[in-house]
């Protein structure tokens, strides 16, 4: 006597983050072929997309068992679980096929659709949009309530750089992608200037083109300097800038001001002599003009040697 055929079941998986209705060619010739195709959620939102293409979809939650009766004799049945998924099914699944009391079909886990590169940053828009509209201290606020904590997950961001601490470097960004977000959704907000993170990203998108035309266009970069080159050129023509001082924050950390201004003084070929004076305010810009020409951060450099003047108190402590 030929055993009966078990069949063949099939789970098929698709992201939240893509847009419904696009799901692979191996997908939709699953559904297209399979004899019966079930659905537990009837407001899942692949139903309007299957109706449209003729798929017959039953709003049915199956348990193991009925999911390996219904596969009996060779039939095909696909389940399109929730999007929290049916752990109860797989689970019943897997202690049917360890018990061996029953002839179970082919199992098959089909995705439908990949989560593109970046998809996350969805997830991450959406929860600010909620935590925005619902917890009682982010609604309130500011753009320059929140400035300070920029500065200081930036700074936290450099700690972890340095440290070489691969999991809190992770961590400290998105610390700094979270101040980002939340200033653009604020931003949304605004009654007379109004722009959203898609706006944010547009902008940097456009800016990465237009300062990258050895790569989105036709000029040539054969080094470093010239990509620099290109980009401080295209730079001055967006802001229109007049002086290579521009655009140059005057409040960051000294060290980092000194190196900056060197830097721009030096890639724009300009023979401008140290001011002269007395104090140690002139003797430390000479020593940031001087480890900026040699490829040192003088910021850097500095924390560098203060952490190992910590180390040093820490151990005569005896800590």
């Amino acid at each position: 006597m030929t055993p009966e055929n078990p069949g063949r079941a099939v789970l098929l998986t698709a992201s939240h983050r893509v847009a419904p209705g696009l799901l692979s060619w191996p997908a939709w010739q699953a559904l297209r072929g399979a004899d019966r195709v079930l659905c537990p959620d009837e407001h899942h939102p692949q139903l309007p997309y299957l109706r449209e293409a003729g798929v017959a979809v039953e709003h049915v939650r199956p348990t193991a068992e009925e999911l390996v009766a219904a596969c009996a004799g060779g039939r095909t049945v696909v389940v399109l679980p929730s999007g929290e998924g049916d752990r109860s099914l797989t689970d019943g699944l897997a202690r049917l096929a360890g018990s061996g009391r029953a002839a179970m079909p082919d199992l098959e886990l089909l995705p439908g659709s990949y989560d593109l590169p970046g998809a996350r940053l969805l997830d991450l828009v959406q929860v600010m949009d909620v935590i925005r509209r619902a917890c009682p201290w982010s609604s309130r606020q500011t753009h320059r309530g929140l400035a300070k904590y920029a500065i200081e997950e930036a700074y936290e961001l450099v700690e972890a750089i340095e440290a070489g601490d691969r999991r809190e470097l992770r961590e400290e960004l998105g610390d700094v992608l979270l101040q980002v977000v939340f200033h653009a959704r604020i931003a949304e907000e605004d009654a007379e200037e109004p722009f959203s993170v898609d706006d944010v990203a547009g902008t940097l998108v456009e800016k990465l083109i237009q300062r990258h035309p050895h790569i989105f266009g036709d000029e040539t970069a054969e080094t470093p300097e010239d990509v620099r080159a290109h980009w401080l050129r295209a730079k001055a023509v967006e802001k229109g800038r007049e002086s290579v001082t521009d655009g140059v924050p005057v409040g960051q950390p000294g060290l980092a001001l000194a190196a900056k201004l060197a830097s721009r003084v030096r890639t724009a070929g300009l023979g401008v002599p140290l001011p002269q004076g007395a104090g140690v305010g002139y003797e430390l810009l000479a020593l940031a003009v001087r480890a900026e020409a040699g490829g040192v951060d003088p910021e850097a450099a500095l924390r560098a040697a203060a952490r190992a003047y910590r180390d040093a108190i820490r151990a005569a402590e005896g800590l």
